[in-house]
């Protein structure tokens, strides 16, 4: 198992700036791919950006030039930098791991609420 843990979110004026970290620990060599994604009450959870073991990281095209996601070499830290904020980047944001034995993403963390405002 992976326990994973976010911190980092907050508010926000729009074109403002945050720096969200996903802790990782427990079977951190289980871990294929390790993602970030958002929700918004009401609508599907959305994979924003993910890292496959060392390759480089993807992005959801509406926050491609805004976000960047990085993690130290050993996967127990991954962070999430945010810049220009729009109001629509408002959502609950959370990390997850996908482990090599699993065909999806099956570990979460309990979130963390990012509000920008106009």
């Amino acid at each position: 198992q992976v326990q994973l843990v976010e911190s980092g979110g907050g508010l926000v004026q729009a074109g403002g700036s945050l720096r969200l970290s996903c802790a990782a620990s427990g079977n951190i060599g289980s871990i294929e791919y390790i993602g970030w994604f958002r929700q918004v009450l009401g609508r599907p959870r959305e994979l924003v950006a993910s890292i496959r073991r060392n390759d480089a990281p993807l992005y959801v095209e509406s926050v491609k030039g805004r976000f960047t996601m990085s993690s130290n070499n050993a996967k127990s830290m991954v962070y999430l930098q945010m810049s220009s904020l729009k109001p629509e980047d408002t959502a609950v944001y959370s990390c997850g791991v996908r482990p090599y034995s699993s065909l999806g993403y099956m570990y979460w963390g309990q979130g963390t609420q990012v509000t920008v405002s106009l």
